[in-house]
């Protein structure tokens, strides 16, 4: 009889059989990637009552808000801290609503200091890190005044940016605008520039001795930037006394912390 060699084991299954699993399931938990962050906010500091709210309803510090959720106020003012790292002190009778990018102010007045851009109806302000007022009034009309740093108006129509070379539409505005430290814009309801002008001592003066300096102890972020900026260009301000966070505790004393 003719002899016939010893049968081989079988072989193992291919390995795809195996590392197919280990590739799609990490793929398959991985949640999809937002095209743009949503905004979250804190709220720090609430002044003159409890006429501060999230929704509609009353907030209270230590509070958070996110997109698209609306944050208002009545005769109250407040204080609330981005997740970007900037904050943003709200004047009484405002409502804005956090976005994606940027929150948009429908009403009312906010100061911001740090890297948060803002949004009108009509225009979007475009920042990294500076101290700025942003106003829009009752007529529709909005009024942005850099305190400090640059701000970039970019015109929006139907909330959309506008391109450059885009022809205007129905008095669309031009294209986008640098305000630049020390310069108040106002701007129509369409978004077009109306006026440019100049910020005085004076000018100065009234903002640090108003509604959004006034009675806050909470330190604002890029403080130091606007302090160092009005000493430097614009003599004879009163700067305000602002309570300041050291950044290494001293041994026997204790200081509040602010979040």
């Amino acid at each position: 009889m003719r002899s016939h060699p010893p049968r081989q084991p079988p072989l193992r299954q291919p390995l795809r059989r195996v590392w197919w699993p280990l590739v799609l399931v990490p793929l398959a938990v991985l949640p999809p990637t937002p095209a743009a962050a949503r905004e979250a906010a804190t709220v720090q500091e609430i002044l003159d009552g409890r006429e501060f709210y999230v929704d509609g309803r009353e907030a209270r510090v230590k509070q958070r808000a996110a997109a698209p959720q609306e944050i208002s106020t009545r005769k109250s003012r407040g204080q609330i801290r981005f997740d970007t790292g900037a904050a943003g002190r709200v004047n009484r009778f405002s409502q804005l609503r956090l976005g994606s990018g940027c929150f948009l102010l429908r009403q009312g007045q906010i100061l911001v200091s740090g890297p948060q851009s803002g949004c009108t109806r009509s225009a979007r302000m475009s920042v990294r890190g500076t101290n700025y007022i942003l106003e829009v009034r009752e007529d529709g009309q909005a009024e942005l005044s850099v305190l400090e740093g640059a701000v970039e108006v970019e015109p929006l129509r139907d909330g959309e940016a506008v391109q450059d070379g885009e022809p205007p539409q129905d008095g669309a505005p031009a294209p986008s605008t640098r305000v630049e430290a020390g310069q108040r814009v106002t701007l129509s309801p369409a978004g077009v520039v109306l006026t440019l002008l100049r910020l005085n001592a004076g000018d100065y003066n009234a903002i640090f001795g108003g509604s959004l300096f006034e009675g806050f102890s909470t330190p604002l972020p890029a403080f130091g930037s606007l302090e160092s900026y009005v000493r430097r260009y614009v003599p004879g301000v009163n700067l305000p006394s602002l309570p300041v966070t050291p950044s290494l505790p001293i041994p026997g004393l204790s200081f509040p912390r602010f979040f």
